[in-house]
Order: structure tokens, then sequence, then C-alpha cells
């Protein structure tokens, strides 16, 4: 089987907790509060003020750029604060809280069951169409998918790739679209490919999902252009640049994207929200989330209105009872919650509860000099001299070692037999830099 050719490691996947559990849909909070930024970019500009009713599926707030994301209302209700409101690590986001009162929905969305398959939109209709949607990615990065499909002149898309790989452990969610919501996923991975103009999509699934690449095969069965592509199980088979280089056998430069090498890469999830945005009418107002952990008392695969708290996930899912730590994603590449009271967003993938003796982290050694980081690298850089350069603030040498390309998937703290905390510096440099970087940029 295919995969990636340097670094990668092979975690426990973790995935029997919560893979058996189907997608539920989770009860309409009393409350929400709904972030005006859940993507990468400018944050939308909110358009309704206190005391306002609205709908299900109503613009809430337009995108305040180019890359950004419109926002719409997960509930309807009446808006009882357009504030900043603390988010999953304590900063204080703008945000848009609405007290619910029933589920009353924007008209001319389509709730039935019917699958569309016959979809009569130009290319410039159907990015149009995401972009008025609110749709962003939701493997994690949440990049404006309207921004992705919009070509830049001068490059050619040559082919799609649906990333199925959820190599994150623990994860369950895009499994289990991909098992009870395939064919909706195929449609959507259509109108994706119309929208860039390519006849060439590949899914790419790693191995431990075997019934999902025999189901998305048969039904795939139908579509010429759709090939299944079974990956070797290998943490992070899912990065961007893993991915591309795994299927097509391509490598994307350092510094550049994968549209210079002809691929667009869209998540399952985002898919799905194409296929409701387009074929339904349907705004990104809500999501699958995987609520898991080895002691939770009912791991869930849940469908959440965005703006939900996750206390409620949580509460929902079993409690948290002797847990040490809550993670918003997965152990990889997840993020800490300090605030269990923040918001599901567009990019929460899944809420992870770690038992208290799981979440330790054991006492840090000296750097022996092993290499194991380096080795395990999936883009080739060499982390303990990155995580070095920033405890010395040596911002130029960072640079010049490539710390952009990091793309922060763990490898290198998972690997170090000396159990130092590599990631975490290399994120405080790489935010430096980058900031660096855009200020360059910007006086230019």
């Amino acid at each position: 089987m295919k995969t990636f050719p340097i670094g990668g490691i092979h975690p426990s996947d973790c995935k029997e907790y919560s893979k058996g559990a189907k997608i539920e849909r989770f009860p309409v909070p009393a409350t929400v509060t709904i972030p005006l930024s859940q993507h990468i970019g400018a944050p939308a500009v909110a358009c309704v003020a206190k005391g306002d009713k609205v709908l299900v599926g109503q613009i809430i707030a337009t995108a305040g750029g180019f890359v950004s994301s419109n926002i719409h209302s997960s509930v309807s209700g009446t808006v009882v604060a357009v504030e900043p409101k603390a988010d999953a690590q304590g900063n204080m986001k703008p945000s848009i809280t609405i007290a619910v009162e029933g589920d009353e929905w924007a008209e001319g969305i389509d709730r039935t069951d019917t699958v569309v398959k016959a979809i009569n939109m130009s290319p410039k209709e159907i990015v149009d169409k995401i972009a008025a949607m609110g749709i962003v990615g939701m493997g994690g990065a949440t990049f404006p998918t309207h921004v992705k499909l919009s070509v830049p002149d001068g490059k050619k898309a040559e082919c799609l790739i649906i990333n199925a790989v959820e190599c994150e452990p623990y994860l369950t969610a895009d499994y289990r679209v991909m098992l009870e919501q395939g064919e909706r996923l195929l449609i959507g991975a259509r109108i994706l490919a119309k929208a860039i103009g390519v006849d060439k999509i590949y899914i790419g699934i790693e191995n431990n999902k075997p019934d999902a690449i025999a189901h998305l095969t048969k039904l795939a069965g139908a579509y010429l252009e759709i090939e299944i592509v079974p990956l070797k199980m290998r943490y992070p088979q899912g990065g961007e640049k893993q991915l591309i280089a795994a299927v097509t056998g391509r490598e994307v430069p350092s510094g550049k994207l994968p549209i210079d090498v002809g691929a667009v890469v869209q998540n399952v999830g985002t898919a799905l929200a194409v296929y409701e945005a387009v074929a339904k009418n349907k705004p990104l107002i809500e999501r699958v989330v995987t609520v898991t952990g080895s002691t939770l008392a009912s791991p869930k695969n849940l469908l959440v209105r965005i703006g939900t708290p996750m206390s409620a996930l949580v509460e929902y899912s079993g409690g948290i009872d002797g847990i040490g730590k809550v993670i918003a994603g997965g152990p990889m590449m997840g993020r800490a919650v300090s605030n269990l009271d923040a918001p599901v967003t567009k990019g929460t993938s899944g809420v992870l509860l770690m038992p208290t003796q799981e979440s330790l982290r054991k006492a840090e050694g000296s750097c022996i000099r092993c290499a194991k980081c380096v080795e395990a690298c999936p883009m080739g850089l060499e982390p303990y001299l990155l995580s070095a350069l920033t405890q010395q603030n040596d911002y130029d040498q960072l640079e010049a070692h490539y710390i952009a390309d990091c793309i922060e998937c763990g490898c290198c703290t998972f690997s170090c037999p000396s159990y130092l905390p590599l990631l975490d510096w290399v994120r405080i440099g790489k935010a430096e830099v980058m900031k660096r970087m855009r200020e360059r940029s910007q006086k230019k």
C-alpha cells in the first residue's frame, strides 16, 4: 500500500472506543455561543445585534475579507450578546450568544433525506455558493473552502484528493461519515471536482478502516472519475503534503502549496458540507464530533450544532470523573481545553477525555543527540535544533532551518526518549517566525 516517503510514527490508533458508535443527533442546547473567528483569516463581522430574532441557517456574520468566512446561526431564538467570550484555551474572542427558542429554520433549506445527484451549476456558481454557505476545511485547519477552490492565475488543478485518512488517534467522526453518508460524500467530491475543473478524484483511506474502503469502493463503482486509494497506517498520513506524496508521488516543495503540484485536498467532512450547501442550500451550522476516551462511559459520534458548549457533550457521554485533561481534537495535534464551557466550532473534530494518569507529562531529561526526532519528522526537519534555537530566540536561524515548514504533527515529541516538549518549543518559534514573515510581506 502507498504511503509518504520519510518520517512518521506508529502510535496506537485507539479508535476502538468510538468506531462502533453510530452518529447521533445531539439535542439543541438552551444557549449557543458562536465565535466570529472559526476559520483561518480575518474574523467575520457581526450583522446582528442584541435583541434580534434569528432563524436556523440565517447569516449572522459576514466574511471580513477574501480569506474569511460567513457565519450562520445554528439555532433559532434571540441574540442576547455580541461581545467577546472565552474560547477553549481561555482567550477572549468576539462572539454572538443566542438564547434558543424553538427550532425554526430559514426558508429555502432542504431538510429532506432525498439524495440530490444532479447539480446544474457552473464552477463559479458552485464556488460562490460554498462561500455564501460559510464552508471551511473541517479537518482542523479551517481554511475557507472557496479560497482553496479559487485556483490562482498561472496554476492548474489536475486532481482532487479527498482526505479520508483520519490518522489522528481516537477520532472516528470521518470514519462514521464514510459509512453512514458515503453517497452524499461522493457527490460532494464530484461537486468540488467540477468547481476546480478536474476529472480525477482520489479518496485516500488508511487500511485500519477496511469496511470504509470496501463501502466507498462499492459506491464509487458508479463514478468512473473516483478512485479509492488504500494507504498504509502511518501517522501523519493525513497531513496534506504527506497525503499528496502518498497518492500521487509528487512532493510539494518548501514554501509552496498543493496547487503548485496540481493537487487540491479537501477533508471528508468538508466534502459532505459542500454537498449539503450546494445540493440542499444548507449552511455550515453543525458537524460530527467524536467524544471519546479510554475511561469514558459511553463514547459517541455526535452531530452537534455549532456553538454548543463542550461541557454539554462531555456530560451527555458520561461525565469527567477521573479525567485529568480534556483535549479539543486528538492527542497528537489537539489543544488542551482550559474552559469546558467553550463552544464547538467548525473545526472541532473531537473532544478527548484523558484519565489523570495518561495525561501527566513525564519528567524531562537532557537531549542525548539520538536523532530519533529527526528520523520521525515527516517534513525532514531537525526538531531538536529548532527547539534549541527557539529557546535562544534565534529567529533568523529558525527561518533558515525551515521552521515554517513544520506541520505541528507532534512526531518529534512522541519519539523523544528524554520526554522533551519539542513540539511546544517549535510551535512558539514557528509562530514568531511566521509573524515576522507576514510583517515583511506587508512592507513590500
